[in-house]
């Protein structure tokens, strides 16, 4: 049944605006419907008084000349779930009268933009909140920004001799830098390096799980994993170190079952196993100090708190109660001391804080334009059929007859025009027709309990498609590559009810370049339910939870570039209740060429030469020759997106 009809038997009410849209659903209490119909951010859900109405965001971006698209960061929002994981650990701890500490870090993979590194270092630094690096280039920043001596710095993936080396600088400078060991010959490596430099290290080793969990990333635990030892391994490597008298550098034991764990049970199975090579290491006289439980709090991005890939059926008190038990009980039946406990929540701390902002700047219709359908005498027979059945299908009783005589006759008519039996005109008559009658068709089931499986595939087939000003392989590149559900909502006119039904596509060239997987009314929906596009104001709609990996995956096509930024801050004084701290540009056109090895300037001089040629030929005026010159380096400078600005 279709989205807007369904919206249309009941009254309209921002209650039901929240049910059809689940903007709370899964906005983690810092995003929600305001009684004007506008999407509001509660940037701090323990002060809820401080309220952001989005469009007064937009408006001022307006007002600055910042073109869309824009991504919009709420640092607000970034600073409190680092503090909500935090204390929520610190409770649990003292609930559970845990005798160790939590000790988390930023896998800066999730999002290296180095504004919201350095959020996360210092909202965590009354914590000792440290980072993660996977990388050579990621190990570098780390080094440099998280200068908290009682931090630590964990070390993943593969690692060559400079990586080892700086790891090793870390050490050096006082810092806790942990080597994960991901394969044996790296602690062979590391072992030899440490000799060299006489700089003792700090040793992780990272088990391969035998739980498997659920979701895309399922992949990352079990006897396939891409990263990890066996217990046989683990314990060579145990042996490997106190063979060299380093016994006492093995302080951390690492798992990492996915991304983004959708089941609580797969956590609690994780964690005791884990706990249990824990403790039969110490047993074995290691003294391991902390138990990294990797990554994996989820993101419920579809609001279902179910065990969908796209969302997780536990809240963070329960992950976090489910992580600190788990141990203790185990700990505590082994008589081991309790670890203190690592994580590396990136995708739950970041998620929230950033959205993308798009205007729609068109409207792609599948009937596209209608032509007259005036019948003539010498028409075809197909089209006589068409037009029959649109003037008397009032008087029709079965639709379903209706639809199906219709798309033969359509199909037909297809099959006509390849063997010119009927006119390209008669073939755009029958095509109007038939949207006319399919039009017809669907709005007589409106107010029907029953739809024909084929008739509901209409809500589909006659939606339209909204043309945005974005490209879905830089600002979305999840939701095409793994049918990530990402929440898509329009930021203003909540407080009425939708008029049609429509998916998303962008400006890029590739057909791939469409949103049609969405979240309506608690159910997975190949349609959103949209508003006619104005004709006096922009039609923004607000893509969320794409501060995870979104940020930072996006890719070159078509050279769009990254996107404007914008960053938030909450300030309870201002009228508005926020302030734009800082305003990042997007990529210039000359930028992202100059990226691909293009030379701009040479460019533009180049095309210089050409317009002069054409002046001194006499093909173009020498003004109008000034005026294009200006106009191709203007281009060159200018943003990669469509400019939508009223001249």
């Amino acid at each position: 049944m279709s989205q807007v009809n369904n919206q249309r038997k009941r009254d309209w009410s921002i209650e039901e605006a929240e049910r059809v849209f689940g903007v709370a659903s899964w906005g983690g209490g810092y995003f929600d419907i305001g009684q004007n119909g506008h999407i509001h951010v509660i940037p701090q859900p323990n002060s809820p008084d401080i309220r952001i109405d989005f469009k007064a965001v937009i408006d001022e971006i307006r007002g600055e000349g910042i073109q869309f698209p824009i991504v919009i960061r709420f640092h607000d929002v970034l600073r409190s779930q680092v503090v909500a994981l935090n204390q929520t650990f610190g409770r649990a701890i003292d609930a559970a009268k845990y005798e160790a500490e939590y000790r988390g870090v930023f896998p800066i993979k999730v999002n290296q933009m180095r504004e919201v590194v350095e959020e996360i270092v210092d909202a965590g630094a009354e914590y000792n909140f440290g980072l993660e690096a996977g990388s050579k280039p990621e190990l570098l920043a780390v080094l440099a920004y998280n200068t908290n001596q009682d931090a630590l710095t964990i070390l993943n993936g593969y690692k060559d001799e400079e990586f080892m080396r700086l790891a090793l600088l870390g050490r050096r400078l006082g810092r806790k830098v942990v080597v994960v060991i991901e394969k044996f010959s790296e602690l062979v490596s590391l072992v030899r390096l440490s000799k060299e430099l006489n700089i003792e290290p700090m040793v992780g080793l990272r088990a391969k799980m035998q739980v498997k969990s659920l979701g895309r990333w399922q992949g990352s635990s079990g006897e396939r994993a891409k990263f990890g030892l066996t217990i046989a391994e683990i314990i060579k490597a145990a042996r490997y170190l106190e063979a060299h008298e380093m016994g006492d550098a093995l302080k951390l034991l690492h798992f990492h079952i996915g991304s983004q764990l959708p089941d609580i049970r797969a956590i609690k199975d994780a964690v005791n196993e884990s706990a249990m090579i824990y403790a039969e290491l110490v047993h074995m006289g290691f003294p391991l100090e902390y138990v990294d439980v990797g990554g994996g709090l989820g993101i419920d991005y579809d609001g279902s708190k179910s065990t969908n890939d796209s969302s997780r059926n536990y809240t963070l008190e329960e992950y976090v109660a489910d992580v600190v038990y788990g141990l203790k009980e185990v700990c505590d039946l082994e008589n081991v001391p309790h670890p203190h406990i690592v994580s590396e929540s990136g995708r739950a701390i970041t998620a929230h804080h950033s959205c993308v902002i798009t205007e729609v700047v068109g409207e792609i219709k599948p009937d596209g334009a209608e032509i007259d359908t005036t019948p003539r005498e010498n028409d075809h027979v197909l089209l006589k059929n068409l037009y029959e059945l649109h003037q008397y299908i009032d008087d029709h009783k079965n639709y379903q007859e209706v639809y199906n005589d219709a798309t033969q006759w359509k199909e037909q008519a297809a099959e006509a025009f390849k063997l010119r039996v009927i006119s390209l005109e008669e073939l755009g008559k029958i095509e109007t027709l038939y949207w006319q009658i399919m039009r017809k068709v669907q709005s007589y089931y409106q107010s029907e309990d029953f739809v024909p499986a084929e008739v509901q595939s209409l809500d589909f087939s006659i939606s339209s498609q909204y043309l945005c000003n974005f490209s879905i392989f830089q600002s979305a590149v999840d939701s095409w590559a793994i049918d990530q559900i990402l929440p898509v909502v329009p930021i203003t006119g909540l407080d009425k009810p939708p008029t049609k039904n429509c998916s998303l596509v962008d400006i890029t060239c590739d057909s791939d370049g469409k949103i049609d997987k969405f979240i309506v009314d608690h159910e997975l929906s190949n349609v959103l339910p949209m508003y006619d596009i104005p004709e006096d104001e922009p039609l923004y709609l607000g893509m969320f939870l794409t501060g995870a990996y979104q940020d930072v995956m996006g890719d070159m096509h078509n050279l769009f570039g990254r996107l404007n930024e914008v960053h938030i801050f909450s300030y309870d004084d201002d009228p508005e209740d926020f302030y734009i701290e800082e305003v990042v540009k997007g990529s210039s056109v000359d930028k992202v060429l100059s990226v691909m090895q293009y030379h701009p300037s040479s460019m533009a001089l180049d095309v210089k030469k050409l317009i002069d040629r054409q002046v001194a030929e006499g093909h173009i005026k020498p003004r109008e020759g000034v005026k294009w010159t200006d106009f191709y380096e203007y281009c060159l400078e200018g943003y990669t997106y469509l400019n939508t600005s009223k001249p």
